[in-house]
């Protein structure tokens, strides 16, 4: 039987078991997709010697990035944008890619417009660079918010975003896991007020389907869409990544 999985940590929130068991199911494949729950990325070595057949496996919150120094190669976005949510494991080696750039690009184009020509980026993980990899790709103008802000100036801190700044700023996207089961009464600490009808929320967290963050916007008028899709996409795209001969 073919091994798969998940590392991160926690892993209550995940569908990816359920949608990979269910697949394999479902198109009678002879695998199995477990979660291999670790605080430390640290743990990957042990993983792999008591799992020879592990084929590949998915990277969540928080090891996207913490994983690439354990990759004996990794594909040209990887390397880009440092983070990493795939890898394939070929010879014994750890080949890493990152399947959350076009989950999100084609989940995000569903509700895009042209007046969504400016974003905020909530978070700085690594969701958060294959989000800002995606809206540079598109052209979109963007400013990262965080909690911590980052010593390049890079990013600003909630408090800094102005009123004006939200209102202009008609795409908002969520990357971070504020308001994700079972916390899901958090919220991030932003003027609402300030979205209209020509906005679009996007929240990376489909667990809730509709997090306080997206319900703000929903009662506001806004457009908006959470993170599932993506995650199918991915999904599918792990499973073309772990079956190619390339």
């Amino acid at each position: 039987m073919r091994q798969f999985g998940l590392i991160g940590y926690p892993l209550g929130h995940s569908f990816s078991k359920g949608y990979f068991t269910e697949k394999f199911d479902r198109e009678g494949i002879d695998a199995v997709y477990n979660n291999y729950p670790m605080a430390s990325v640290q743990e990957v070595p042990a993983l792999l010697l008591t799992n020879p057949l592990l084929e590949g496996f998915n990277i969540t919150i928080p090891h996207k990035e913490t994983i690439i120094p354990f990759l004996h190669s990794a594909n040209e976005v990887v390397k880009t944008i440092g983070a990493c949510n795939c890898i394939r494991i070929r010879d014994g080696k750890l080949q890493g890619f990152n399947t959350d750039v076009i989950g999100f690009e084609l989940s995000l184009k569903k509700y895009l417009k042209k007046e969504h020509d400016k974003a905020l980026v909530f978070g700085t993980g690594g969701a958060s660079k294959a989000v800002q990899y995606v809206l540079s790709k598109l052209g979109i103008e963007f400013i990262i918010a965080s909690r911590k802000v980052e010593g390049n100036g890079a990013t600003i801190n909630y408090e800094s975003l102005s009123e004006d700044l939200l209102r202009s700023s008609t795409l908002w996207i969520n990357t971070t896991p504020v308001g994700m089961h079972p916390n899901e009464d958090a919220i991030l600490p932003l003027n609402y007020d300030a979205i209209g009808a020509r906005h679009y929320l996007y929240d990376l967290v489909y667990n809730p389907a509709e997090t306080r963050f997206l319900k703000e916007g929903k009662q506001r008028g806004a457009a908006i869409e959470n993170g599932y899709d993506m995650l199918i996409i991915q999904a599918e795209e792990s499973w073309r990544i772990w079956n190619s001969i390339e």
